[in-house]
């Protein structure tokens, strides 16, 4: 077995998926379901097999094996995918060096945002970091949380790490495709970073992918300046904080959303931790559905600011779309999330957290201050505006009844509501999805039966020979998986997937994660039913063409035909 089998072998694929999703157990004990991480879903079509060792979406068509998802979910190379595994697990990797050119580029790329990191942290110990500890002592962040966040400081020198990253041995190439530092036009380098209090930003996994510095000075701009895109880091799909936050967002099944940096630290020293942020940019579908993953409940707690507020607005209409239950929690005086914990306390926070209402009461409140209510233009303009958010609840009879609850807190009549209503759903298309392929379950059965157990693939496979194949919707699975056998090698899913055309390897995917049920033990005997089950079938088919030819020979008047054949069919009732 090479080192790649005996990965995939050791590393339950159940347990990796289910750290990226929500999954749930469905019929037999091996099948788990849960949203596609990959494709926006309300519905799931998306199937984990933990005894195959693979995943299928039936949505977008997403599917392999747990490298495969590893490599996606994660955005890496294959090697990578490899390597995070192995390293997961406790699973050593064979000393050998890999080429992929890819590969290496990214992992020099990791190498130096590690190195950074240190950089920034013994610098913001250092005397030079004084005026970012000030300012972190007076924010709240003592040493232990600015250890526990990687805090750290960057020289304003602005050569301090281009430096370093040369006298690592790392290439030009790889240091400006890093985004650590930036090209000089005479040539050489200097730091992206300079005089700025430093957060690290983490992948899912835990990796350092990026930066984002805070100004300390006065006039200097921008006030936070991130990391530019990369070869591993995309900011559209990450959020701060979720690689601690995703255990916590879990257990409650909420996660709350901030706008900042120091918002999450300040939450998370209040005992909140369940606390994500978007990384510098509005919120993105990417985003969301990583949120999604963890849990479909949100609660949105940007600055009280206007510009807070219309990210708030923005903010809510992407969750919708990708029909993420919302709460939106607005707090008083103007405080920003860590300024309220720090001047009225965690529990104050904790209290307004759990009774954070509805997206579309804050949405009603601010259509109250836009339009002037008292007039029919302004109440006509609101629910104009409030509408469409609405119309996203996925559940009817909530829809209905948050309708008619902004209806009476807007003054409108809620049959003018409800109307909008009835007359938007109208104006909607269905969606047509195509017809799943139908398959006996006979054929289900013996498939899921032979796949599993070694034994009962011994003993029938070879008895199928003597079948007429070509009248069975899976004949060109069954004629790979027999010859499988006959070959003498290793059967599995993956051997037989890897040996198919598309449209089996769908049919093949969908048949395992059917709701088919057998026991291993019971594999055997339920294969030898399946074989003599279609044989009676295959036998009832030839009487069926014997009688039509009998009628046949009859009506053409040619007796001695009619009584060869009705003797045959006696024969083959008899046998």
């Amino acid at each position: 077995m090479d080192f790649i089998e005996q990965l995939k072998s050791s590393v339950d694929i159940v347990s990796v998926v289910g750290q990226y999703v929500r999954l749930k157990r469905s019929g037999s004990s091996q099948r788990w379901v849960g949203l596609c991480p990959f494709h926006s879903e309300k519905t799931p079509s998306f199937s984990v097999h933990g005894a195959h060792q693979f995943f299928k979406c039936f949505g977008c068509g997403m599917g392999g094996d747990v490298i495969r998802f590893v490599m996606e979910i994660e955005r890496m190379t294959f090697w990578e995918a490899v390597k995070l595994l192995a390293e997961r697990h406790g699973i050593p990797l064979p000393r050998r060096e890999y080429t992929d050119a890819e590969t290496r580029l990214r992992a020099a790329i990791y190498r130096m945002h590690e190195l950074a990191a240190e950089a920034y942290c013994s610098a913001l110990r250092s005397s030079a970091g004084a005026q970012a500890r000030a300012y972190l002592d007076k924010r709240g962040v003592d040493e232990a949380l600015r250890d526990e966040f990687g805090l750290g400081y960057a020289d304003p020198g602005g050569t301090t790490l281009a430096r370093l990253l040369a006298q690592e041995g790392f290439s030009p190439e790889e240091m400006e495709a890093s985004g650590l530092v930036l090209k000089r036009p005479e040539g050489g380098f200097f730091d992206r970073f300079r005089g700025r209090l430093i957060f690290p930003i983490h992948n899912e996994s835990g990796k350092i992918v990026a930066f984002a510095g805070r100004a300390l000075r006065e006039g200097d701009e921008p006030k936070y300046l991130n990391s530019p895109e990369t070869p591993i880091y995309r900011k559209s799909a990450l959020l701060y904080n979720l690689h601690r936050a995703r255990d916590a967002i879990r257990k409650q099944d909420q996660a709350v959303l901030v706008e900042g940096y120091m918002d999450v630290i300040g939450l998370w020293r209040a005992g909140v931790r369940n606390v994500v942020a978007s990384c510098g940019t509005a919120l993105t579908e990417q985003q969301v559905r990583t949120l999604r993953r963890h849990s479909e409940n949100i609660v949105v707690n940007f600055d009280p600011d206007a510009a807070g507020a219309s990210a708030t607005e923005r903010s809510i209409q992407v969750l919708l779309a990708e029909g993420l239950r919302v709460r939106i929690l607005a707090l008083e005086e103007g405080l920003d999330p860590d300024e309220y914990v720090r001047k009225r306390g965690a529990e104050a926070y904790q209290a307004l957290l759990e009774n954070a209402p509805g997206y579309y009461h804050w949405l009603a409140d601010r259509a109250r201050e836009r339009w002037d209510l008292r007039t029919t233009e302004g109440r006509l303009a609101a629910l104009r505006f409030l509408l469409p958010s609405v119309q996203r609840l996925q559940d009817k009879l909530e829809r209905a009844a948050v309708a008619s609850e902004l209806a009476a807190y807007l003054g409108i009549e809620a049959g003018l509501v409800l109307e909008h209503f009835r007359r938007a759903a109208a104006e909607r298309r269905p969606i047509e999805t195509p017809a799943a392929r139908s398959v006996p379950p006979v054929e289900r059965i013996l498939l899921n039966c032979l796949l599993a157990s070694d034994e009962a693939r011994r003993q029938v496979a070879p008895e199928l020979k003597s079948l007429s194949l070509d009248r069975l919707a899976t004949r060109r699975i069954l004629r790979t998986l027999i010859a499988l056998e006959d070959s003498g090698g290793p059967v599995s899913y993956a051997a037989l997937e890897g040996r198919l055309e598309d449209n089996d390897r769908e049919l093949l995917a969908s048949l395992v994660l059917s709701d088919e049920l057998f026991e291993e033990s019971q594999a055997l005997e339920q294969a030898w039913a399946c074989l003599e089950a279609l044989r009676a079938a295959e036998r009832e088919a030839e009487r069926s063409r014997l009688r039509a030819r009998i009628k046949e020979a009859e009506r053409a008047g040619n007796v001695d035909e009619a009584l060869r054949l009705t003797e045959e069919l006696t024969r083959l009732d008899r046998s």
